[in-house]
C-alpha cells in the first residue's frame, strides 16, 4: 500500500491524472479481496491490483472512461464462477468497485499523501477513509491512532467504528469506506538465516511489518529480505542502541546459537513488547531459562517468552516452520484486536 501511495504521489506531481480502484464489499459473499486497490494513469495500471483477471481488466476500461469524464463513479459487477476465483472470493455475488478520479496536481491528495507516507515512517496504527455518498463521493481522509483526522472533511461519528477488516460505515446521510492502512506493531526478527528469509515473505502475505536484524553481514542483506522494512547490522549485547521495541510490537528470536539468543532474550525481557518467541528445543529452553534466572529473571518474567515458537503443526523445514509462526502471529495480532 506504501508503494501505491508513493507512486500516487509521483503521479500526481509529474501532471498525471489518476484513479484509484478500490474493492468496497460485495453483496451475497463474502470477499477476500475488499481493500485491494490499484492506481490507474494514461499509461494503465500502475501500482497495486484487485485481484487480476476479467475483473481487474474491466475495471482498468472503466478507469480510462473514469480518466476522459473526470469523474468518480461506483461500479457492480456480478461475477460468475471464474471471475469469482480470479478476484479471490469464497463464493458468487456482486462485488461492488470504486472508481476514485484524482486530478494531476490536486493539493489536498498531495497533501494527504504526505501525511500517509510519514504514517508509515513512524509506524502509527491508522486508517484509510473514503467517502463514497453518491452525492459527494471522492473524499479521502487518514485517521491516525495518535494524529487524529486528516485530509477530506469526514464525520467524527466514524472513528468509533474503524476496526481491524475493511468495511462500509453508515453516518447519518454519508457513507464511508474504511479499512486498516497501518497496522501498528513491527516484528523484529533477530537472526537473518534461512527461517527468517522463509518466514520475511510469509508475513508479509499478512501484513505484517518486519525489521530483520542481523549481527553477520551476509545475512543480513537486504537483497535476501525485498520485503522487510528494513535489514539492520547490529551488535547483539545492545540492541537498543539499533532499534526501539515498543509496546505493540513482535520479538522473534533465531540468531546463529544459544549464546546469543540468550542475549537476546535477556534485553527484550527488558522491553514492553507485546510477544517474545525463541526458536528451539524444550532442552535448549530449560538451559536458557537457567541463565536467565540466574541473571535474575523471574518466573513471571520468562512467562513472556513463547517457545518453541509456532504453533504446533509438526514443522520441520524452515518453510513450514515460517508457516507455524506466522500462523501463531496471526492468532496473537487477532486476540489483541478484539481484546
Amino acid at each position: 500500500m506504501k508503494n501505491l501511495f508513493r507512486s500516487l504521489h509521483a503521479a500526481l506531481t509529474q501532471g498525471q491524472d489518476a484513479v484509484l480502484v478500490t474493492v468496497v464489499a460485495s453483496s451475497g459473499s463474502t470477499p477476500r479481496g475488499a481493500g485491494a486497490r490499484m492506481l490507474i494513469t494514461k499509461d494503465g495500471r500502475i501500482a497495486g491490483t484487485i485481484g487480476g483477471g476479467a475483473v481487474e481488466y474491466r475495471s482498468e476500461q472503466l478507469a480510462r472512461t473514469v480518466l476522459a469524464q473526470k469523474s468518480s463513479r461506483m461500479e457492480y459487477f456480478q461475477l460468475r464462477k471464474n471471475q469469482v476465483e480470479d478476484l479471490g472470493m469464497i463464493c458468487g455475488g456482486d462485488v461492488n468497485v470504486y472508481f476514485q478520479y484524482i486530478p494531476a496536481g490536486d493539493p489536498q491528495t498531495l497533501s494527504l499523501t504526505d501525511r500517509i507516507l510519514t504514517l508509515y515512517a513512524r509506524a502509527e496504527q491508522s486508517w484509510l477513509i473514503t467517502d463514497i455518498t453518491p452525492e459527494h463521493a471522492g473524499g479521502l481522509a487518514v485517521y491516525g491512532k495518535k494524529s487524529g483526522l486528516f485530509g477530506a472533511k469526514i464525520s467524527s461519528d466514524v472513528i468509533p467504528h474503524l476496526g481491524a477488516k475493511p468495511d462500509r460505515i453508515q453516518c447519518g446521510q454519508n457513507q464511508y469506506y474504511c479499512e486498516k492502512l497501518i497496522q501498528a506493531g513491527m516484528v523484529c526478527i533477530f537472526g537473518g538465516g534461512h527461517v527468517a528469509q522463509a518466514l520475511v515473505p510469509a508475513l508479509s502475505a499478512v501484513d505484517f511489518r518486519c525489521t530483520v536484524l542481523e549481527d553477520r553481514e551476509d545475512f543480513c542483506r537486504k537483497e535476501l529480505f525485498p520485503q522487510a522494512e528494513e535489514t539492520i547490522l547490529i551488535d547483539n549485547t545492545r540492541i537498543a542502541d539499533f532499534i526501539t521495541i515498543r509496546e505493540d510490537d513482535y520479538v522473534v528470536i533465531m540468531t546463529r546459537g544459544h549464546k546469543d539468543d540468550t542475549l537476546i532474550q535477556a534485553q527484550a525481557l527488558k522491553t514492553p513488547a507485546r510477544y517474545i518467541g525463541v526458536i528451539g528445543s524444550a532442552r535448549k529452553t530449560a538451559g536458557v531459562f537457567a541463565v536467565l534466572r540466574e541473571q535474575g529473571f523471574t518466573d513471571q518474567d520468562l512467562s513472556r517468552i513463547t517457545t518453541p515458537i509456532g504453533l504446533d503443526i509438526g514443522s520441520e523445514t524452515p518453510a513450514e516452520i515460517a508457516v507455524s509462526i506466522t500462523a501463531q502471529l496471526i492468532q496473537v495480532r487477532a486476540a489483541r484486536n478484539h481484546s
